[in-house]
């Protein structure tokens, strides 16, 4: 069976004027049209290609690389609007249609938005949705406190960003809690820090406990290091100050310079910190 808008591993069956044809072990075929087909391909080699519909709505492989898979989400940019919908950038010859049905608001060609990509079962076709909530489950949960989690950062609140976790469930990183810059689209690492009642995921950026420090740590030893070893901050500097230079909030700070001062490595000076010779 060949798996739209996935990729698939398949055998080279056979040559023709168009292109090779594909198939899989139940011996369904789809074109690999010769634009795409090199030199070292040859009949009976299993290839990776990603399969989704052309023009006609015919599957076609190719070995481009999609920005969305089916079942996944990614931050897209719209090429074009129409009396149709809009259509995506998705990184392949065919642009990625988005029904008007599916937009929350009208898209508008050049502005980015973060969609979810599914298979219209109806019509057999690839469509993209910017209705992300109902593409999202926390009802089943496949995360626990404390583990680390790879994030979409999908929309900015009054509490603070949505994001996408694990390419599959909702959670919420708090305004007071982001030490550092992010913006819809960006993808990052983070943390799950609580699960409230309802499964809500509080989300955090920085890994909660001792360990956390590491990174923040490492961050003003480059600084130090970058800047002829002395940073003009010290526990008197305002927490905009610090979170300018640093991205860190004035709290984190204190405990990282504490640490290092603790160990050894820099000296407390009236107007910053310097790193011992």
């Amino acid at each position: 069976m060949l798996f739209i808008g996935k990729y698939n591993h398949l055998t080279i069956a056979r040559s023709t004027d168009f292109g090779l044809f594909l198939e899989d072990v139940q011996g369904d075929e789809v074109l690999l049209p010769n634009r795409y087909v090199t030199d070292d391909m040859k009949i009976d080699d299993t290839i990776t290609v990603f399969v989704y519909n052309d023009s006609e709505d015919r599957p076609v492989a190719t070995t481009e690389t999609p920005l969305i898979v089916r079942n996944e989400f990614a931050y897209l940019e719209v090429k074009e609007v129409n009396a149709t919908g809009a259509f995506l950038d998705w990184g392949l010859s065919k642009d990625l249609f988005v029904p008007f049905r599916e937009q929350p608001a009208p898209m508008r060609a050049g502005e980015k938005y973060v969609v979810f990509l599914y298979l219209d079962h109806k019509t057999s076709r690839l469509l993209a949705s910017a209705k992300i909530n109902k593409f999202l489950e926390n009802e089943r949960l496949t995360v626990i406190e404390g583990d680390e989690v790879d994030l979409l950062i999908w929309e900015r609140t009054d509490l603070g960003y949505n994001v996408i976790v694990n390419q599959y469930h909702k959670g919420l990183v708090y305004h007071n809690e982001i030490f550092r810059n992010i913006q819809v689209g960006d993808t990052c690492k983070g943390f799950v820090k609580k699960i409230r009642e309802g499964n809500k995921l509080d989300i955090a950026l920085e890994k909660p406990g001792v360990e956390r420090f590491e990174p923040l740590i490492q961050r003003i030893m480059d600084e130090l290091n970058t800047n002829g070893g002395f940073l003009p901050l010290n526990d008197d500097s305002s927490p905009e100050s610090i979170h300018n230079r640093l991205e860190m909030s004035k709290k984190n700070f204190k405990k990282s310079i504490g640490n290092l001062y603790k160990k050894g490595i820099i000296d407390m000076e009236e107007n910053g910190i310097r790193l011992k010779s």
